[in-house]
């Protein structure tokens, strides 16, 4: 069955529907090697898209997979981009399908980044109304006081609007530097930095080290793995998704 190329495209987290439509316009996308037209359709289960000159891998089957990788601080939290020398989707190989991270860490953060092709998972975790939290190691330069410490964890008033963490809690301190956890139940665009930032701290360190029940553990920096199947099950279990019996 065939089915509008801007869809698939957005299906298999190549981009958003409105940024696949852009793309387009441009003749950045090419299906079984012509350049495509808005209103063209495709059978993802024979023809070969490719955006901006690297193939698109649809899903043939109903096959879901769940990886968590250690990103790097560097690699850009994307599939496709033709500026970065490296993305989050050259990192795993193997899978038998195209996998589409969840959320986002810019490109100087690090840590845990789930990667999937379920979309139904990665749209609730990402939701703030499913509550998931998401914790962060920072480390951050001048010596944070306790007035911007308490500021923090109450809440920072920023351009973007209100940001309130769940907690922020002091994991170690040297001269000119400290070290807390801080836990997110929303997840803005670089939402730590900007609060940082607004109380007058610089932010040297950004590592996520757990997302709900998923933590990152051992797993070193460039690593992933495939999550177990308590994982998947307690990850969907704190987004509310029901398990098939």
């Amino acid at each position: 069955m065939e089915e509008r190329i801007q869809k698939v495209m957005s299906q298999n987290g190549v981009c958003s529907r409105r940024s696949a439509e852009e793309l387009i316009k441009k003749g950045r996308v090419s299906l079984n090697g012509r350049p495509v037209s808005l209103g063209d359709s495709m059978d993802p289960k024979k023809d070969i898209l490719v955006v901006e000159g690297k193939r698109v891998y649809t899903r043939r089957d109903n096959e879901k997979l769940y990886y968590m990788l250690n990103k790097p601080r560097g690699v850009v939290t994307t599939l496709f981009d033709r500026h970065a020398k490296k993305n989050v989707g050259e990192l795993i190989e193997g899978a038998s399908a195209r996998l589409f991270p969840v959320g986002r860490l810019d490109k100087d953060s690090e840590g845990l980044l789930l990667m999937t092709n379920d979309g139904h998972l990665a749209n609730k975790i990402a939701h703030p109304s499913s509550g998931v939290s998401k914790s962060y190691r920072v480390s951050v330069k001048p010596a944070a006081t306790e007035e911007q410490l308490s500021s923090l964890a109450a809440g920072v008033e920023t351009e973007d609007g209100l940001m309130s963490p769940a907690s922020v809690r002091v994991t170690g301190a040297q001269a000119g530097r400290t070290v807390f956890e801080i836990t997110l139940r929303e997840g803005k665009n670089r939402e730590i930095r900007k609060m940082c930032e607004t109380v007058g701290l610089a932010v040297i360190r950004l590592k996520r080290t757990s997302i709900g029940p998923l933590r990152l553990g051992a797993l070193k920096s460039g690593e992933y793995r495939k999550l177990s199947r308590a994982e998947i099950a307690a990850i969907k279990s704190a987004c509310g998704i029901r398990q098939a019996r």
